[in-house]
């Protein structure tokens, strides 16, 4: 197909300044069966034609007798991924292919999701605290007509209602609006917020993503684009961000690549970013490459320009996507997940091997690998954990306390494949061993005679700065204890991890390109404040004071870290 006649899908290398134009033409309405079916008035929206959205209370008042997860919050035994951010040019129906690439990214971030179109060079945008389904529904969409969106789903550190650092984010500046939807963590936060304060500018968030809002629309610079390149050359640390002007989509990663972005292409043109592929699948868009590290997409009515946000080093993408975060069915950094956690599996058992009658998961994320470690190790692998997915983040307990209460609700035994039984138990990871701990009593009262767990990833050892929410080092028990220690303390009869240097191994040529720091404590980016935001964000709506005087939203920086920026004595 002709140049002229769709948008070039040659971009195989970012180009610097001056960059080449691809000249486009759209398909107007593609066709798109797709309905939504009635879903429950959400309890927070964002709507406004503003670029300053107005918030909306819709239903404040509810008795709660339910008791939050707190420490029994299993979840938080696992680290978490800060959010996904998707982007969609050319299509009439922007918005509802964002929803639904939205829900694909729904394991990425479950506390808040919006949508931002643009519509007669006007920003609209609805956002929400909750599940996609439960911020959206057709008549929300109906209200975001436009050929030109963005969407993010989050998830938060602390608070309960978090409607304000809900993005994406939209604000005006003296040439336009644009709206921002960011994933990644800032290692410079502090320092770049200070800075922008002493210079007058106004926070009502704490997210990095204003950070980036501010550093735009304080650019000297007059193209929107050189705007972009100027405040991101200011940004240390993860950054994969979407950014929709009247008349633009663009795509920016970080240097070092730590968080995934993909792009693809419907039939009809239309050109879509997303964190993960699962997302393109949904909306029948073909995977064409990544966003690569340190690149600038602008897509607009001239096509698809890419340059070079600046010379960037060793990639250093996050291996977490691999072992946990991304969904098994996602190409991410160029890998297959599923692949890549099948051969986890089969490591596990080929250099931890253990005499066993069955092999189990811990769902879902442990999945993949149980079967790989099976296959290997020629054992039958069977369900003996069902995972319930229709646990809140609330719930009602009995007054006489049930034990492991949390483990319970979320993940149910299965005597029959288990009694009387050596059980090889795969998981994904271990970060405080609480929730191990549990599993294997759970699984040892529902008659297993043996619990032999097998981890499908190094010893956690480091805080994560770059957009997964990690414990502090402190928290972390393969930091404080030794893998015996670990087994005595989680009462299993053997424990094994995925060997660091067999991680290498499987990697192959790939392995430099990826970040370990949570395994080695060597840090890429190295924190140059002794306290480092952690991901998401920690004020709640309503609460406002000094950054100092607000606890829990800081993880300490590297105890290695020696130096810290005297100059702005952070």
């Amino acid at each position: 197909m002709a140049a002229s006649q769709t948008l070039s899908s040659s971009l195989s290398k970012p180009s610097p300044l001056p960059f080449p134009l691809t000249n486009a033409r759209f398909s107007s309405k593609p066709t798109l069966p797709f309905h939504l079916s009635d879903i429950p008035k959400p309890l927070f929206t964002v709507s406004s034609k503003n670029p300053i959205s107005d918030i909306i209370l819709s239903n404040h008042n509810q008795n709660k007798t339910s008791l939050s997860l707190s420490d029994d919050d299993d979840d938080d035994d696992k680290p978490r991924e800060e959010c996904g951010v998707v982007g969609i040019y050319g299509d009439s129906e922007a918005s509802r292919l964002c929803y639904l690439a939205l829900h694909a990214l729904q394991h990425r971030g479950q506390e808040g999701a919006g949508i931002v179109t643009v519509n007669d060079n006007v920003l609209q945008s609805i956002t929400g605290v909750g599940l996609v389904s439960d911020v959206f529904n057709e008549s929300k969409l109906d209200q975001l007509p436009g050929s030109l969106a963005i969407g993010h789903v989050r998830y938060s550190t602390a608070g309960q209602s978090m409607l304000k650092n809900v993005q994406p984010f939209v604000a005006g500046y003296r040439f336009g609006s644009v709206g921002v939807a960011h994933n990644g963590n800032l290692v410079n936060y502090r320092t770049l917020r200070a800075k922008l304060e002493e210079k007058g500018s106004i926070f009502n968030t704490t997210s990095d993503t204003e950070v980036v809002l501010h550093l735009i629309a304080t650019s000297k610079h007059r193209p929107f684009i050189l705007r972009i390149v100027d405040a991101c050359e200011k940004l240390e640390g993860a950054y994969s961000i979407v950014f929709v002007t009247e008349d633009k989509l663009v795509a920016v990663r970080d240097p070092f690549g730590f968080r995934p972005l993909v792009m693809g292409r419907r039939s009809n043109g239309a050109v879509v970013f997303a964190s993960e592929t699962c997302a393109l699948d949904l909306i029948e868009a073909t995977y064409e490459r990544e966003v690569f590290p340190g690149e600038v997409i602008v897509v607009d009515k001239n096509g698809i320009q890419s340059l070079c946000l600046m010379s960037h080093p060793q990639p250093k993408q996050c291996i977490f996507e691999h072992i946990y975060f991304a969904l098994p069915n996602s190409v991410v950094f160029g890998r297959s997940v599923y692949e890549s956690r099948r051969r986890f599996g089969e490591i596990l058992a080929t250099e931890s091997p253990v005499d066993c009658d069955v092999v189990i998961a811990v769902p879902d994320s442990g999945v993949v690998a149980a079967l790989g470690y099976a296959a290997k190790a020629g054992v039958p692998f069977q369900q003996g954990l069902i995972r319930s997915h229709y646990v809140g983040r609330t719930f009602i307990e009995p007054s006489q306390k049930i034990r492991d209460f949390g483990v319970k609700l979320k993940l149910s035994p299965v005597r029959a494949v288990l009694e009387g039984k050596r059980v090889v138990v795969v998981d994904d990871s271990i970060v405080r061993g609480t929730t191990s701990s549990k599993i294997v009593r759970l699984l040892k009262e529902a008659g297993a005679k043996e619990v032999h767990m097998r981890i499908a990833s190094p010893p956690i050892i480091g805080s994560c700065y770059y957009g997964v929410d990690t414990p502090s080092s402190e928290e972390l028990i393969s930091n404080r204890m030794s893998v015996d220690e670990i087994n005595e303390f989680i009462g299993s009869d053997s424990l094994a991890f995925l060997p660091f240097n067999s991680l290498h191994n499987m990697l192959g040529t790939d392995s430099p390109n990826f970040c370990y720091a949570c395994f080695s404590g060597k840090y890429p980016v190295e924190p140059r404040e002794l306290k480092v935001k952690r991901v998401g964000d920690f004020v709640d709506d309503g609460l406002n004071g000094s950054l100092e005087q607000i606890d829990g939203g800081w993880v300490q920086a590297n105890r290695n870290q020696k130096e810290v920026n005297a100059a702005t004595g952070l």
